[in-house]
């Protein structure tokens, strides 16, 4: 069953009571990546192996993202600067213990094409948030996974 979660804004991103950030870089230009986060977004299981369907809503304002746990999110886009920022808010999830969750993908230049952080901040119950350090190595691991081969099928596609 869906829970409907706070909406956040921008801010949040920053303030959040959990949050955690991931870096890594690509051989791929901003606006290639951008592209790729912001306006393919039902390609994003093809690259992001966590990711089972993805399909944009309301007119590019919002997604709908389904997990291959089984877990659904029902998202509100919060930015989307081209070649430079895609962030959005999870509305309603099917799993427990959320209270408000945000996530962010900053895009720069970097030698050789770009440098992608993202960042996952959440709010939620003590149950979860103990769990929150167990689940960051796979966070880690899916991030890192996502952005390589994000980055070699944009490489192939040029």
């Amino acid at each position: 069953m869906a829970r409907r979660l706070r909406p956040v804004e921008l801010g949040f991103l920053l303030s959040a009571p959990q949050r955690m950030v991931f870096t890594a870089g690509m051989s791929a230009a901003p606006k290639t990546v951008y592209r790729a986060l912001a306006e393919d977004v039902s390609d994003w299981p093809r690259w992001f192996s966590a990711i089972s369907a993805a399909t944009p809503t309301r007119g590019g304002a919002g997604r709908d993202i389904q997990l291959r746990v089984g877990i659904r999110f029902e998202e509100t886009i919060l930015a989307a600067d081209p070649d430079e920022r895609y962030a959005y808010r999870v509305d309603t999830v099917n799993a427990p213990g959320l209270r408000a969750l945000a996530e962010e993908w900053w895009i720069a230049p970097a030698p050789g094409g770009s440098r992608v952080r993202w960042t996952f901040a959440a709010d939620c119950a003590t149950s979860l948030r103990m769990t929150l350090p167990l689940i960051r190595p796979g966070l880690t691991v899916s991030f890192r996974g996502a952005v390589r081969t994000l980055d070699r099928r944009l490489a192939r596609a040029r």
